[in-house]
């Protein structure tokens, strides 16, 4: 499903003329290939939707991590650069659960897996990354989850 809307944003960006999008897919495509590659190589055929968001997901924190650098230095044009592409590919992560949403679904989570203390995080964490990959910070996530094991 994600390929398929990849390759139309792609034409769409060509007729367009959107430089910055038409690259910003490009690179995408290109991660998405070796990704592939990579999984191929462990004999697990293509990436699955949920691969590619969490492959999505880790460009976007590159982007923005390199955006506040830029920034930091006095680089605007490139922070403005790393923002605006961070922002295209953001555009194809489904919508994102508001705070209140995922205190609802780190909860729910804490309930299904029994979870009582600070060790079973992992198991809780890799529940929410099973339901929400590219719904959620995980991030912020972890924090909350900490918050509602420890206290």
């Amino acid at each position: 499903m994600l390929r398929e809307r990849f390759t139309q944003e792609l034409k769409d960006a060509m007729r367009a003329g959107e430089k910055r999008k038409l690259a910003t897919i490009r690179l995408i495509q290109s991660a998405l290939k070796d990704k592939d590659i990579e999984l191929r190589g462990a004999g697990k055929g293509e990436a699955s939707d949920e691969e590619i968001l969490a492959m999505l997901q880790k460009m976007i924190k590159q982007r923005q991590e390199s955006a506040t650098i830029y920034a930091e230095n006095n680089r605007d044009e490139l922070a403005a650069q790393e923002n605006e592409e961070a922002a295209i590919i953001t555009s194809f992560l489904p919508k994102q659960l508001d705070e209140s949403e995922m205190r609802a679904a780190i909860e729910a989570e804490i309930a299904e897996q029994g979870a009582s203390s600070m060790k079973d995080m992992g198991k809780v964490i890799g529940g929410l990354r099973g339901k929400y990959a590219g719904r959620m910070d995980f991030g912020k996530a972890s924090g909350v989850v900490k918050e509602m094991l420890s206290g």
